[in-house]
């Protein structure tokens, strides 16, 4: 199994089953670029999706997709917050909740929206975020107690006081190989300051937003540093999320990202490896332009590779073969049509890329309240059933 080979630790195999090490090790195959047993598979599924699948499918009020479907891997998140602070209420009602995070971002949830909105930022000059400094990226409570946070809180659901995350990490480590997670500097600035005065403080102030960038890309590599350090050896692998492109393009040059984001990416990838865990990257948009700059950090594999983007993981096996680790892909409009042939083609088709390895079959992004649960359920037969190894994908194969 290559670089990710675990089985001589004892902590790797004490209290986990024959069935949790067969994921494991099918995750490290094929992130190995080897042939597993079958085709690594899980998700990322939103709230709404889960009420609505449990209604459809008749399942009990508690049921868990991950355990439903004994999926094959599983991302924790931390507390990331640059302010370790609970959060202030501004306004809530039956309605809505709006809510200052420890990012100092002013944000409403709407509980019958799928996803919040943000109103406003604390940070809203460049003097002020050049003058800020975060909590230390060590501090216990990140990782070891209950509490706020911005990213577990306030998403498709609303949530205070979550879970410590070691507590997380140890109820999972049993039943699945287990990720943590960490932002990336523009995920970071997109929470701190919003994405128009991202983009137009670097067009206006370069050299200035790249010291920025470099402060907070030492933050998250020290967060990621403390994160692995705090896990006790519970961890698996690792997640970097970093969204820089949108449908057509990247938010700025290739080369500014290059400059100042892609070192730190490539720091956080490195001491994860260092670790021995896998190393997924989860960036939305049209990355074609820095394809190979992920290739070149070693990132053992991209997500989503957003299908809208004009991103096909066949093509991409075609033109990368094992440079390239995929997670993803599968268009989720095509899931959402709910057409059982349309989602055969796309989910059959999209096989192929698991020839020789390096592919674990997932969304191109997440799994929102537009797809049926039966849908799911059929994706996760569809794939159970072809995704054994040898692959035999019939009129689909190329």
């Amino acid at each position: 199994m290559g670089m990710f080979d675990t089985t001589g630790k004892d902590k790797a195999r004490q209290g986990r089953s024959e069935n949790t090490l067969k994921k494991l090790e099918r995750m490290q195959k094929a992130l190995s670029h080897e042939e597993p047993d079958r085709v690594p598979i899980s998700d990322f599924f939103w709230s709404g999706f889960i009420k609505r699948w449990r209604q459809e499918l008749g399942l009990a009020e508690d049921a868990n997709p991950y355990y439903h479907y004994d999926l094959d891997w599983i991302v924790t998140v931390p507390n990331m917050d640059p302010f370790i602070r609970s959060f202030e209420t501004l306004k809530e009602n039956e309605e809505e909740v709006v809510v200052k995070t420890g990012f100092g971002a002013i944000m409403r949830k709407k509980f019958s929206a799928p996803m919040p909105e943000f109103i406003d930022f604390e940070t809203n000059t460049i003097e002020k975020l050049e003058s800020l400094e975060f909590d230390n990226p060590y501090d216990r409570r990140r990782y070891y107690e209950a509490g706020d946070n911005q990213i577990a809180g306030v998403g498709d659901g609303f949530e205070r006081n979550s879970s410590a995350w070691i507590e997380t990490v140890k109820s999972l480590w049993p039943d699945f190989p287990v990720f943590g997670s960490i932002i990336e500097c523009n995920e970071c600035l997109t929470r701190l300051i919003g994405p128009e005065s991202n983009m137009l403080w670097i067009g206006m102030y370069p050299d200035r937003m790249g010291r920025v960038i470099n402060c907070i890309g030492q933050f998250y590599l020290d967060c990621a540093k403390a994160q692995i350090d705090a896990s006790e050896g519970f961890l698996d692998g690792f997640v970097i999320w970093g969204d820089v492109a949108y449908r057509n393009n990247m938010f700025f040059s290739p080369d500014y990202w290059r400059q100042y984001f892609k070192p730190w990416v490539k720091a956080i990838a490195d001491y994860a490896h260092s670790k021995g865990l896998m190393v997924i990257y989860h960036g939305c948009g049209n990355i074609h332009k820095i394809l190979d700059d992920y290739i070149e950090i070693g990132i053992d594999a991209l997500n989503p590779l957003e299908a809208k983007a004009d991103l096909d993981a066949v093509e991409l096996r075609q033109q990368y073969g094992n440079k390239l680790g995929i997670c993803g892909n599968s268009n989720i409009q095509v899931w959402e049509t709910g057409d059982k042939e349309l989602i055969r083609k796309e989910v059959l088709r999209k096989l192929n890329a698991a020839k020789n390895g390096g592919y674990i079959f997932q969304s191109d992004h997440s799994v929102a309240s537009d797809v049926s649960g039966h849908t799911y359920d059929y994706i996760v037969k569809l794939v159970r059933e072809y995704g054994n190894y040898p692959l035999n994908l019939g009129k689909y194969d190329s």
